[in-house]
């Protein structure tokens, strides 16, 4: 049978997702859990591998096996198996065609910058300190130019192994509620780093370096070297993936 799982875990410790010759992933952590819950190795499935340092409230995943059990001995089984930074929100049976990656239609992701004079020593590994002043409506209005469907090499990683650049935001929005700004963005699939492209780019529009209608000139140029830097991973959170309703895949649990 196919398992599906909703997961969440907090990054900073972790190599990314995906397992590692050498480092740690949160993937191999997922797949001792499981093989000792299940008795037999298993291999999950992601909806998006995330970054070292990126962290999830709602990433999904599935995995495949020969084992039988109701959807709360999968939960408490495997979570009480997973260290204390990874943990299971859900689990339920889906359908043999059911894929977390190729399934999804949507992901949404939150990037949080602490904007103040002071940093934090709470919040250090999940958010992006900056100092300097930023205009969160300047940030807005040029994040604007980047809705719909475009090539989006100028926010690539050099890395990325997509086939394709092109990559279609169907929303996007930087907001400001006292010192925090967020960025939250929703796309049919993300390059990589890409997020974080985007927000380090924005930032020098919300500082004044830039104009809103120099982003629309970047992303026209396809070149990251146009654009501005990669925001650190930590401030980043995979908060949701979106599925047919066919697949009934539960929310995530609310996040922080």
């Amino acid at each position: 049978m196919r398992i599906a799982l909703g997961i969440e875990y907090d990054g900073t410790a972790y190599n990314g997702w995906q397992r590692q010759k050498t480092g740690l992933g949160v993937q191999q952590r997922i797949e001792e859990a499981l093989r000792t819950v299940a008795n037999h190795d298993v291999e999950v499935i992601c909806a998006g591998r995330t970054d070292t340092g990126v962290h999830a409230s709602g990433q999904v995943v599935h995995f495949d096996t020969l084992s039988t059990r109701d959807s709360r001995g999968w939960l408490l089984g495997v979570n009480s198996n997973l260290p204390d930074d990874i943990s299971v929100s859900w689990a339920r049976q889906v359908a043999d065609d059911f894929h977390a990656r190729f399934s999804a239609t949507a992901r949404h992701y939150r990037y949080r910058i602490l904007n103040r004079l002071e940093r934090s020593a709470i919040h250090r590994h999940r958010a992006w300190w900056v100092y300097q002043p930023l205009d969160a409506d300047r940030m807005h209005a040029a994040a604007q130019y980047l809705l719909g469907e475009h090539d989006f090499s100028a926010f690539r990683a050099a890395g990325c192994r997509a086939n394709t650049p092109h990559r279609n935001i169907s929303s996007i929005a930087v907001t400001r509620s006292g010192d925090w700004i967020t960025l939250t963005v929703s796309a049919n699939a993300f390059l990589q780093h890409m997020v974080r492209n985007i927000c380090g780019t924005l930032t020098k529009v919300g500082a004044g370096e830039a104009s809103a209608a120099w982003l629309a000139k970047v992303l026209a140029s396809r070149d990251r070297k146009k654009a501005g830097i990669a925001a650190p991973p930590h401030g980043l959170t995979l908060v949701s993936v979106d599925y047919p309703e066919i697949c009934e895949i539960p929310a995530p649990l609310a996040a922080d």
